[in-house]
């Protein structure tokens, strides 16, 4: 068992983070295994030879709509299977997971939808989340160490975001939203940044309105979960904040693989 690095980075289009110098970054980091949401692009307009070049297999998910959503894990090593979606045509249309098996552990990297546009879309985001609760309770009859990555467009706690009393009926803080985690938590999953660090003002989002960023009016929407066998596992737990290529910034874990 070896210790591995994951980063997790929703990069709001993979081609405009490119021009930001996403793959000089990348491969300063080096991690072992690298998950992206919002790929905003098909296969054929990413270049997959410059991920390749760095070591990495591809794996990517995108949308059926052009310039929208999208997934991928970029690994180093090889995975036993993967599998895209999670078999319901409303969500995979969109791209929204990709799963690896390696060994007994299974990686899913999954861009959960946004409510901001709308009541139909909070209604399509609260279906994926019920529906997502049940893909995993289905995948874990077979397969028991679980790492769940990706921008869950939620904050948990208080503590996640900036002025919580200002938030409290806006998308992602909704109490029917922070409910989902506090279940999905309970179902025996370990938010591994919290293992590691208890401090406030640590987020993963900024809007680009308001001088957010500059600021640190952020939302910590960004995760590794690990499932409850899986802790003893774990090294660390980080997040990014000083690096910009999106509006978002990388979630790490670094754990024994």
């Amino acid at each position: 068992m070896a210790d591995r690095y994951l980063i997790s980075y929703n990069l709001n289009g993979i081609r405009a983070a490119a021009t930001k110098g996403l793959n000089t970054w990348l491969q300063h980091e080096n991690p072992d295994l690298f998950c992206i949401q919002e790929l905003k692009a098909q296969k054929d307009q990413i270049d997959i030879a410059s991920f390749e070049n760095l070591g990495y297999h591809c794996y990517l998910n995108p949308a059926l709509r052009k310039g929208y959503s999208g997934t991928a894990i970029f690994s180093k090593q090889k995975p036993d299977n993967v599998v895209f979606g999670i078999g319901d045509k409303r969500y995979d249309d969109e791209g929204r997971l990709v799963r690896c098996d390696f060994g007994d552990i299974t990686l899913i990297n999954s861009y959960f939808p946004s409510g901001t546009m709308g009541d139909e879309r909070q209604a399509f985001k609260m279906d994926y989340l019920s529906d997502f609760l049940k893909y995993i309770e289905e995948l874990r009859k077979t397969r028991t160490k679980i790492i769940v990555t990706g921008d869950f467009n939620i904050c948990h706690k208080p503590i996640d975001i900036n002025k919580p009393e200002k938030h409290t009926k806006m998308s992602g803080f909704l109490p029917e939203e922070r409910a989902w985690v506090d279940e999905f938590q309970a179902a025996g999953f370990v938010d591994t940044f919290r293992v590691f660090c208890q401090d406030s003002e640590r987020y993963s989002w900024w809007s680009y309105r308001f001088g957010a960023r500059p600021k640190n009016l952020g939302w910590r929407i960004d995760y590794f979960w690990v499932s409850e066998n899986l802790r003893e596992d774990l090294i660390g737990a980080d997040i990014l904040d000083q690096v910009i290529h999106s509006d978002h910034c990388p979630v790490t874990l670094r754990m024994k693989f």
